[in-house]
């Protein structure tokens, strides 16, 4: 479908994760090696969770408990809200917003193959706006004959 912008050409293809028993330190090490705010938690092969750098603080810092004893599991957040890659960024869009969440992973046949954030939304904004005033031009153009 021409000019519909999917999350297939908005997604990150390499998503940093990590395994449901790693330790929380474990993916605070990854985050802060690959400046991310986020890892995808994996149950083999299957995504389960996410742990972000608010869960971190939240349930980490704050508490006062060492990271280094507690397993990502512990503290991820779930269920993991997924899309599939044909679906178009205004749907990804009202989904993350109806979710109160800034990123979602991109899924196919139940494997994880991406991420979107409500950055990447934010940088293909003159995409969409130019998607958009096309749309409108389609409209208003007088038929042909």
């Amino acid at each position: 479908m021409a000019g519909i912008l999917l999350v297939r050409d908005v997604m990150t293809p390499a998503v940093k994760t990590v395994k449901v028993t790693d330790s929380v330190m474990e993916a605070v090490r990854k985050m802060n090696k690959f400046k991310i705010g986020s890892v995808i938690v994996m149950d083999g092969e299957r995504p389960v969770g996410i742990v972000t750098e608010r869960d971190i603080l939240e349930r980490v810092v704050e508490q006062g408990l060492d990271p280094n004893l507690m397993e990502v599991k512990s503290i991820m957040s779930t269920p993991l809200i997924t899309v599939e890659p044909e679906v178009d960024m205004e749907d990804a869009a009202r989904l993350m917003t109806k979710k109160r969440i800034k990123k979602l992973a991109v899924v196919k046949e139940g494997r994880l193959i991406g991420v979107v954030t409500s950055m990447d939304i934010v940088g293909h904004g003159p995409k969409l706006i130019d998607l958009f005033q096309e749309m409108l031009r389609t409209r208003q153009a007088p038929p042909r004959s």
